[in-house]
């Protein structure tokens, strides 16, 4: 079966580590909240109502024939919550990836409210109450650019503009370090820079306000991947010595007597939990060889300036006919050592 991060969110690794993701709807089932987002909401009232819902939409295109169909019906997203309380802003989280520099492209439309009719992006979100914001109103006729710090909002950049209801518009966000241009329907309206305290990354997500019933659709993103400074040892470490079948790095969990995988030779493994051994060493700085059928590993600890130990380096390997616990740690050593060059403490992980 076909499901929407395989298809619908198709990753591609371009130059200069950007990666692309576009947001196509149409393998969520009408009514569903597309997988790896989380509904929340900014003020006061309860989170949006965000689903899947069929709506007629335009070709990205112009008809190269003056019979062609001006619309079609497709999958978009949909905040269907009527909430009339001011200070209500919900906001549909892509929780999958953190960012840092991006271009995004969505077209929206704004359909009811009796308070408000606003359509808008969140964006370098650090959680509910910091971030950035750009967002149309229809109600309003204006577009607005402002940042969100601890749940206040601060100056709105912005001109005023008919932003007509019942009709699909255009909204490019881009953001480079800390400057933010903004395009409605191929216009540049807005250029800003935020030079207090800016938000360096972060996740980006859908956001209206009070009743406003709002529709996206054609999201397209182009982003810088944050990177954590672990996985950007990995992919160095993996580089250099090209015959490691994997490479994994460990920290104490935030619970007791935890630890979770921060960097891999696949990212996809990132987030999970590790085993007793992954604690062991962590806790203990105690090494430990194992064997598997294809493969042996030893699983080593990285230590801070003082020689405590901070983190457990799985290092995979394959194996060798006959070979001692002795020659498997020979064999990892070089790997951990090459970490170790560029680790002093835990900052340097995560």
């Amino acid at each position: 079966m076909r499901t929407f991060f395989h298809w619908a969110l198709a990753l591609l690794v371009l130059p200069v580590a950007a990666a692309e993701r576009k947001f196509d709807f149409s393998e969520v089932r009408e009514g569903q909240v597309p997988p790896g987002f989380r509904s929340t909401v900014t003020g006061q009232g309860k989170p949006g109502d965000w689903r899947v819902i069929w709506d007629e939409v335009p070709p990205l295109l112009p008809a190269l024939t003056p019979g062609a169909r001006s619309a079609a019906r497709k999958a978009v997203l949909a905040q269907l919550a009527q909430d009339p309380t001011d200070e209500h802003f919900p906001l549909l989280i892509y929780e999958e990836e953190t960012m840092g520099d991006f271009e995004l492209t969505t077209r929206f439309k704004t359909v009811k409210g009796a308070v408000e009719q606003m359509a808008g992006i969140a964006f370098r979100i650090q959680n509910e109450t910091n971030y950035y914001v750009v967002r149309a109103s229809s109600r309003g006729n204006n577009l607005r650019f402002y940042k969100v710090l601890n749940g206040e909002r601060g100056p709105l950049v912005g001109p005023e503009l008919p932003v007509p209801s019942g009709v699909w518009h255009e909204l490019t966000i881009e953001c480079k370090g800390n400057s933010i241009r903004c395009r409605l329907n191929g216009q540049e309206l807005i250029t800003a820079t935020d030079r207090v305290n800016p938000f360096a990354s972060g996740k980006i997500g859908f956001w209206t306000k009070s009743d406003a019933v709002s529709y996206f659709a054609d999201t397209r993103l182009v982003y810088t991947p944050h990177e954590p400074p672990a996985q950007a040892l990995v992919r160095a470490a993996v580089k250099k010595f090209p015959r490691l079948l994997g490479l994994q790095v460990y920290v104490r969990g935030e619970e007791p007597r935890t630890t979770r995988l921060v960097a891999s030779q696949n990212p996809a493994e990132v987030g999970r939990a590790g085993g007793k051994v992954e604690w062991d060493v962590v806790h203990q700085g105690s090494p430990y060889c194992g064997k598997e059928r294809t493969s042996v590993s030893a699983v080593l600890p990285l230590r801070d300036r003082n020689g405590e130990p901070i983190a457990a380096v799985r290092v995979i390997l394959k194996p060798s006919p006959g070979e001692t616990e002795q020659h498997i740690y020979a064999r990892a050593l070089p790997v951990i050592r090459e970490l170790q060059k560029r680790v002093t403490a835990l900052n340097d992980l995560q």
